[in-house]
């Protein structure tokens, strides 16, 4: 039996739930609410931190103290992973979904996450003061 399927997240050891993450980038893009409606859009814009080529931080373990409105998942309350993108392992687990079938923990890489195209290192761009966030709100297939 696997980790995920016979834990809650709140059972996980720190390195089970590192490994939930797929490492796609999304959850590293700007994201933009609607005041009014509460609707949450995702940009292209990825944070100053993000190795686009990657999808990794290159401050990981600063990057709360680096970007303070960087999502902290693991202190994040369940009530907040809307925020996440619908992909994300650790929002389908709070929801009792399964894991992709993409997903490196099942696959064992990242080579059928890249080719379903659920990262973000093709299209992502980095941020910059010069960018208006709501010029590059995107819509997902996935």
């Amino acid at each position: 039996m696997t980790f995920w399927t016979s834990k809650k997240l709140t059972e996980m050891t720190p390195e089970e739930w590192e490994s939930l993450c797929d490492h796609c980038g999304k959850c590293c893009l700007h994201k933009l609410e609607d005041e009014e409606t509460g609707e949450i859009f995702f940009t292209d814009v990825a944070c100053k931190l993000l190795k686009i080529n990657t999808c990794q931080c290159s401050h990981y373990s600063q990057r709360n103290e680096l970007v303070p409105e960087c999502l902290n998942i693991r202190t994040m309350d369940t009530s907040q992973y809307e925020w996440l993108p619908s992909t994300c392992a650790y929002r389908l687990l709070n929801d009792n979904q399964p894991l992709p079938t993409w997903h490196p923990l099942i696959k064992g890489n990242t080579k059928a996450m890249k080719k379903k195209g659920v990262s973000i290192s093709n299209y992502a761009i980095s941020e910059s003061p010069k960018l208006d966030l709501e010029d590059h709100i995107i819509d997902w297939i996935i």
